[in-house]
């Protein structure tokens, strides 16, 4: 009796010394370009702190499980200006953090991930949705969290093939982008058995958006745009640069559904998601910065989530120790989408379904009933094992 007694005041005194130890501390990088991108409609326009937001949610996440681990979590901004050095910024967060969230485009997550290979640093692309980071131009220390074009193709795809809207006439705008994806959508048309009946172009010609088109010449100008169309059940707009898309619903000429870059949108995250539990952090979101929950804020909140989670599995700040853990099987994170969400070890991106919102409400989730896969359903959506051109380097 008095042995288990000495016992026990020793694992008490051996606790209390652990708990007056000095907290491990995570540093985690966030790094981005300043400003916001315009959108066609005002009540859309992303915020200052957009991404970021979600960023410090999560922060305050892992340090609410941090006190019991003896873990502290901080975060540093970097914002990048016009003319600003990417890799010089990078190198200044790399000094002090392991991990970086970048929310940045595709040219820059490459700068930024071949200036820092050699130095340990864990990156998480929280904001390009480029195919070919996952692919082509993938990189061993990137971790992508925002989905693929070909990822949200995909899930607007399964679901219009679900509903038998298989014939598609699609609209591409006449940026890059805007042509990548197009490429993703025929991608995802060939795949589920969809048929797209005709290609038009919407060339953009510059001009003030809101004060050169009125709503009188919009009214007039998209029903010409879209009459003498193949018979088709949908018109799936690919316009990821902002300019003609938002005016498509209720102005085609013959009466159909909109669907893609406007009308039912497959994005991450959107602020009507209500299931899983969502309401508790759509909720807890709202307090903290008086504004919706975006989709690149969910993506920023689920990098750093992925980060604290794997740090107290592993009880470690080490980035080789920690990342290691995120590419293992053991690795999931929850993130309010009715599963847990794990990493494709092929090319490091993050599984996870896709949300299909009208702008109001989530019409469904993807991946769609049926659309099986021998591994995880979630493969279905994106570029599969069998189909990457990844050789992580």
């Amino acid at each position: 009796m008095i042995r288990g007694l000495i016992g026990a005041i020793g694992l008490s005194f051996m606790a209390t010394q652990a708990l007056a130890a000095d907290p491990l501390e995570v540093g985690i990088g966030y790094l981005r370009h300043a400003g916001v991108r315009e959108t066609l409609s005002l009540v859309e326009q992303p915020a200052e702190n957009n991404g970021v937001a979600g960023a410090l949610l999560a922060i305050e996440d892992n340090n609410t499980t941090g006190k019991f681990l003896n873990q502290h979590f901080t975060l540093t901004e970097e914002r990048l200006k016009k003319g600003d050095d990417v890799i010089a910024a990078a190198n200044k967060l790399a000094v002090h953090d392991g991990y970086i969230i970048l929310d940045l485009p595709a040219d820059d997550v490459l700068k930024v991930a071949d200036a820092l290979r050699d130095r340990g640093t864990v990156l998480f692309d929280a904001g390009s949705i480029d195919d070919r980071l996952r692919e082509q131009d993938c990189r061993a220390n990137v971790v992508h969290v925002a989905p693929t074009r070909s990822m949200l193709a995909d899930a607007l795809g399964q679901y219009l093939v679900w509903k038998q809207w298989k014939r598609w006439l699609l609209v591409v705008g006449s940026h890059d982008n805007d042509k990548l994806y197009a490429d993703a959508l025929r991608r995802t048309a060939s795949r589920f058995g969809a048929k797209i009946v005709q290609e038009r172009t919407f060339q953009d010609t510059g001009g003030a958006r809101r004060t050169d088109s009125g709503v009188t010449l919009i009214q007039r100008q998209m029903p010409v745009f879209t009459q003498q169309a193949p018979a088709y059940d949908v018109l799936v707009a690919a316009d990821e640069s902002e300019v003609f898309a938002s005016y498509l619903p209720y102005r085609t000429w013959d009466p159909r559904p909109v669907a893609g870059s406007a009308g039912l949108v497959p994005t991450s995250w959107d602020a009507s998601h209500d299931q899983w539990g969502a309401i508790q952090i759509q909720n807890r979101f709202v307090k903290l910065n008086s504004r919706h929950m975006t989709a690149l804020d969910m993506q920023a909140w689920t990098a750093a989530r992925m980060i604290g989670e794997a740090v107290s599995r592993t009880n470690s700040g080490d980035p080789k120790i920690v990342f290691g853990f995120i590419k293992g099987k053991d690795f999931s994170v929850a993130a309010f989408k009715g599963q847990r969400l794990t990493l494709r070890n092929w090319n490091l991106q993050l599984r996870q379904p896709i949300l299909l919102s009208d702008g109001r409400m989530v019409v469904s989730v993807s991946p769609q009933e049926g659309f099986l896969h021998q591994f995880s359903e979630l493969d279905t959506l994106g570029v599969d094992r069998p189909e990457t051109k990844c050789k992580l380097q």
